[in-house]
């Protein structure tokens, strides 16, 4: 089993990082990846120009690698990878590259698909919105909640 965790203050390459994480595999037969990009326009319809990824160095790690930890302890995945955008993201950019190995496919999904509904709402970070008329600070929203609450039944080993 290995947890990889980056934090990127540079532009992600989902392609590139995708085979890397193939390459490295042992036999597993399922490989499940999520590439989030910075949409162009907020929840209201504003034009966005930015998205600024605020963290806490060792303590936004820390948060991801539990929420890592947690994942491989429900699923019986062989691998997950999870690389996060830090710092300023573009409209477009890639913010988040989740990807997950395991023997079967069922448990790859279900991993990768935990896995950001977590970093959504639970991973260490703190966003700004900018737009060309001022700039305001998010939080996760109703539904990011009831995304995560979904996986409260989750038991470990299942």
């Amino acid at each position: 089993m290995a947890i990889t965790i980056r934090l990127e203050p540079e532009n992600l390459q989902p392609d590139a990082e995708l085979r890397a994480f193939i390459t490295s595999l042992n036999g597993d037969g399922a490989v499940v990846s999520f590439t989030g990009l910075m949409r162009p326009t907020s929840k209201e319809g504003e034009a966005l120009t930015g998205l600024f990824l605020d963290h806490y160095p060792g303590m936004t790690e820390r948060s991801i690698s539990d929420i890592a930890t947690d994942a491989a302890a429900k699923f019986a995945v062989e691998d997950i990878l999870i690389i996060h955008r830090c710092g300023l993201v573009l409209p477009g950019a890639a913010i988040v590259f989740v990807a997950t190995s395991s023997p079967h496919r069922r448990a790859a999904f279900e991993a990768a698909d935990y896995l950001m509904d977590r970093l959504k709402s639970d991973a260490g970070f703190w966003k700004r919105e900018d737009t060309a008329t001022g700039s305001h600070w998010i939080e996760p929203t109703a539904q990011d909640a009831k995304d995560k609450e979904r996986w409260s039944n989750i038991h470990a080993g299942n």
